[in-house]
């Protein structure tokens, strides 16, 4: 064939198609070498085992203009030693393009010195077939880094689409958290000023945490943390927080018999081993006071005014419920700590003295609820 020319040897290339198999014939291919009788006869061996899409170059420069015209091939059949541009600085240039860095280059040659073989490798050859050409070590070469060529195109495809349902996952996550507005009108209500750091990580997870209000001045806060990672674990948190909602109106006021209630309705929910920590309570403005309830979730810090001030210890809430989804029937208790005007009610994944602003690390998610001093 002359140099530039696709062969098309028919749907079928004169045998039956099989599988994967119509994948690789249709799979393009570029030959490239300085004399036609090698050229026309790895033609004829691609055509006879039906490659249909067989392009062919005579040099080394007329390869580079048939890619950069017409894109990268699958594969790369390239004659080392050829006059002008051979076949080592084709490799060369080719690899310098980030493009073709995982263009599978299959070099025919003659060379049978390993110092010749190793500066191959060395300019970017993937792999080496010797000359005189053997016809079924040829197309088995040939087959492998097709293959190769489609496993990694399809892995690909794979882990594209698979980060783009994570995204949309993630996003839909972020939306279920409540908005700064909301964070501002129920602190409003409560006399306090209601602050949150949250931090979803690419691969999901099952932190979150929400709100819901009550009357008077009063607010109900839950931060959960599903155990695991990814989709199983941010589709558990979905499904906790649609739960709450539904509970909330009912059983809102009490932090223990919400966490009683949601831990029964979660245990026929969840599988066996899934299983989530969970710290929901009462905010009341006006007593100043938090009542809450634990299924295993970070204990709540109070930081009073002298903590503030860099002085004092802070005080520790418990946390000695089950977590949720592991035993039904477990009765949960309530706990009540004093939020004096001024203080800080800290809740979190990792509870720290420090604000929002200040916290670092992964997936996570902090709340600072300050109770209002009195003007």
């Amino acid at each position: 064939m002359i140099g530039g020319h696709v062969q098309d040897s028919g749907p079928n290339g004169g045998r039956e198609d099989r599988g994967s198999d119509c994948q690789i014939f249709d799979c393009p291919i570029l030959v490239v070498d300085d004399t036609a009788s090698n050229r026309k006869l790895v033609g004829a061996l691609l055509a006879e085992a039906g490659f249909r899409k067989l392009s062919f170059a005579s040099g080394g420069r007329e390869a580079l203009d048939l890619i950069a015209a017409a894109g990268a091939p699958d594969l790369l059949i390239l004659d080392i030693m050829m006059p002008g541009m051979d076949g080592f600085e084709v490799c060369r240039r080719l690899r310098a393009m980030p493009e073709m860095a995982d263009l599978p280059i299959l070099v025919q040659t003659a060379l049978s010195s390993g110092e010749d073989r190793n500066r191959a490798f060395a300019a970017g050859t993937t792999d080496l077939v010797t000359k005189p050409l053997e016809r079924t070590e040829l197309l088995a070469r040939v087959r492998i880094h097709l293959e190769s060529r489609l496993l990694i195109r399809s892995l690909l495809a794979y882990r594209a689409r698979v980060e783009a349902e994570l995204a949309i996952a993630r996003s839909m996550q972020e939306h279920l958290l409540p908005t700064p507005a909301q964070c501002a009108a129920v602190g409003e209500a409560a006399g306090c000023t209601l602050r949150a750091r949250t931090v979803i990580s690419p691969d999901l997870g099952g932190d979150l945490w929400g709100l819901l209000p009550l009357g008077g001045r009063r607010f109900g806060v839950y931060l959960l943390t599903v155990a695991g990672q990814g989709v199983s674990a941010s589709l558990n948190a979905f499904r906790l927080h649609t739960l709450l909602q539904e509970l909330g109106p009912i059983h809102g006021e009490d932090a223990a018999a919400l966490l009683t209630v949601l831990n029964d309705r979660a245990s026929d929910m969840m599988a066996p081993g899934e299983k989530a920590t969970m710290t929901y309570g009462v905010v009341d403005g006006e007593a100043g006071r938090f009542t809450h309830a634990s299924a295993e979730g970070t204990p709540p810090m109070i930081l009073r005014n002298d903590i503030l001030q860099g002085r004092g210890v802070p005080e520790f809430g418990t946390a000695t419920g089950l977590p949720i989804g592991v035993a039904p029937g477990t009765r949960y208790r309530a706990e009540a700590m004093d939020l004096p005007p001024g203080a800080v009610l800290a809740l979190g994944a990792v509870a720290a003295p420090e604000a929002p602003e200040a916290s670092g690390g992964g997936d996570h998610a902090l709340l600072w609820i300050e109770r209002k001093a009195p003007t």
